[in-house]
């Protein structure tokens, strides 16, 4: 059985009734109102979505059993999960990105670099974290120009690791280097 996708998550409450903010990680936006019960990842605890409006970047969310603003704040932080079969089915250029958790990642020489461990999104655009077999994680954009190939079939991504990640040691041993002149205080030259 294929593990659960997160949908969303469960925000700060919104009033005085039990709506709470509601963070969606789909395409639309009111999707999780028609999965039908979304429940945590380790599926304890069940949640249905009764109403919802859109917010600047959020949905207004009422939850089935959730009547007052002390029940909402103890729900913030809580992602919702749906079983990946409940998804609608995707074009053939087209993935979710719980399908590239555990894909190998290699470069355009097909060397291995690690492994997909996730995909994030602070607010700027996707990430894509990737685990070398030594070392810490590696953070790159999730764009077209460091992920040019995603292969599913193949089990792969390619990356094309940016100029700064990829051995310039001349930026590092600037940094590294002690300055010959010692700034004044104050910013001035």
């Amino acid at each position: 059985m294929a593990a659960p996708v997160c949908v969303a998550r469960i925000g700060a409450a919104h009033g005085v009734r039990g709506a709470v903010k509601l963070w969606t990680f789909t395409e639309d936006p009111f999707a999780v109102t028609r999965y039908g019960p979304l429940s945590t990842k380790d599926g304890a605890r069940q949640f249905e979505v009764a109403h919802a409006r859109e917010a600047k970047d959020h949905l207004v969310a009422t939850l089935k059993g959730v009547a007052t603003r002390d029940e909402a704040e103890r729900l913030n932080g809580i992602e919702l999960y749906v079983a990946r079969d409940k998804l609608p089915a995707v074009e053939d250029d087209e993935y979710y990105h719980a399908d590239l958790i555990g894909l190998a990642a290699v470069n355009a020489a097909d060397e291995p670099l690690g492994r997909v461990i996730a995909i994030h999104n602070f607010g700027a655009g996707d990430i894509i974290e990737i685990a070398p077999p030594q070392g810490a994680t590696l953070l790159l954009p999730f764009t077209n120009a460091v992920v040019p190939t995603v292969d599913l079939a193949g089990g792969r991504v390619v990356i094309e690791l940016p100029v700064e990640v990829d051995g310039d040691d001349s930026v590092q041993d600037e940094e590294q280097a002690p300055s010959a002149r010692r700034p004044r205080e104050g910013g001035g030259p």
